[in-house]
């Protein structure tokens, strides 16, 4: 049966890929919110999402001062989740980036904690998953990575940001599964590990790795200079410039795709007024002109779900990883 994440993010028109920037109001008196935590080492979708939220929060001058990025790897999210819980709880100068790899984790167990541990901001776009080679790999096309992973799965060896069972490899996994691959060989296809799609890549184009499968947010300067190619993007419609002749796997035959949002949370015990303060700053910046700009630039779609309709979304969200995460053989 085909396999879609359309109950993880809704679908999207390509219009809203070009989604003209609205007038801002700015509050009255900036909040001070003063640093980011990336889960993750400089280069990857959580590092950017900090840098280019940071940068704006303060060139718009809706922090005061300067955002600090901290970048804290570890358990793909969990280190940086476990010391927000255990130590900075209440912290409104906080934020951290997370994003559909961190429900993952949280829908299989893997976090020190469920959703109520946190108080969910906002997210303010998604990204859209890509499947990634060489430019010098013998792999021409979608159909004969895939072909070969369905002949022998463990002939290749692929890569992405998250563990075995995260939300890069179940997005490898659905196209395997699609392809043909029985069920009972899903386990076999061989997966590595980095912290950021940069660091996978790097491997790749090293030798160490055959495939990539990652964010195109996170490795969009990659495609961009030549050094890899792109066999599929896991979006319904083609992307637009600078992204449009890259292939979707559902244009190849293969009805998957494979979004990953990206957004804030900050301590559970952070107060109402403060959190509500939070997530208003957020959407002011969304609605900015230069947050569109820095999101089309990254091959971001524009979406915003903030305060508590973000906070249902995330538990949605859960929810349908871990029926996907089941559905696929990564939990029983």
């Amino acid at each position: 049966m085909p396999i879609n994440t359309t109950k993880i993010i809704p679908r999207l028109g390509i219009s809203a890929l070009l989604g003209v920037g609205l007038a801002v109001s700015l509050p009255s008196q900036a909040l001070p919110i003063d640093e980011c935590i990336a889960p993750a080492d400089p280069g990857g979708g959580w590092d950017f999402t900090c840098r280019s939220v940071g940068k704006l929060l303060h060139d718009l001058d809706l922090v005061e001062g300067n955002v600090q990025v901290t970048n804290m790897p570890g358990g793909v999210g969990a280190v940086a989740f476990s010391n927000v819980a255990g130590k900075r709880a209440d912290d409104s100068n906080l934020m951290v980036a997370t994003s559909t790899v961190g429900m993952t984790q949280i829908a299989q167990g893997r976090y020190p904690g469920d959703a109520d541990t946190m108080r969910w901001l906002g997210m303010l776009g998604t990204d859209v998953g890509v499947i990634l080679v060489d430019a010098d790999s013998p792999y021409q096309t979608l159909d004969q990575l895939l072909q070969a992973i369905v002949e022998d799965p463990t002939s290749v060896v692929m890569a992405g940001s998250s563990g075995a069972g995260g939300w890069d490899h179940i997005r490898a996994l659905m196209l395997a599964k699609a392809a043909g691959l029985p069920g009972d060989r899903i386990g076999a296809l061989r997966w590595v590990q980095f912290d950021g799609g940069g660091p996978a890549v790097t491997q790749m184009m090293g030798g160490h790795v055959d495939a990539v499968s990652t964010d195109l947010g996170e490795i969009a300067g990659f495609i961009e200079s030549g050094d890899v190619r792109a066999l599929a993007v896991l979006s319904e419609e083609p992307l637009p410039e600078p992204f449009d002749e890259l292939p979707t796997a559902v244009s190849q035959g293969y009805d998957v795709t494979g979004y990953n949002w990206r957004g804030f949370y900050t301590g559970g015990e952070v107060s109402d007024d403060d959190y509500a303060a939070m997530v208003d700053t957020l959407h002011t910046l969304y609605q900015s002109d230069e947050w569109k700009e820095v999101a089309a630039q990254n091959g971001l779609v524009p979406l915003w779900r903030g305060g508590d309709e973000f906070s249902d979304f995330v538990r949605e969200s859960i929810d349908s990883v871990e029926a996907i995460s089941r559905e696929i053989g990564v939990i029983q």
